[in-house]
């Protein structure tokens, strides 16, 4: 019996932006928090359910990130 799975579909929506403090460390900018919900479908299956927080630089428009000590 063989098994072919497709209809795999990854879907990222944007919740808000905010804004953090500090500066880009290659141009200085300024600083957003974006908060982003990502949902992982299994041919219409709803798998995962996350909400993630990525920071963005408002210049450069590089994606930031923190390390914790």
């Amino acid at each position: 019996m063989c098994l072919i799975i497709y209809g795999c579909d990854a879907e990222e929506r944007e919740l808000g932006r905010q804004a953090a403090s500090g500066a880009c460390p290659s141009c200085g900018g300024k600083v957003q928090a974006v908060d982003v919900e990502s949902r992982w479908r299994l041919c219409f299956l709803p798998l995962c359910f996350i909400i993630k927080r990525k920071f963005q630089c408002t210049l450069c428009s590089r994606r930031l990130v923190l390390y914790s000590s």
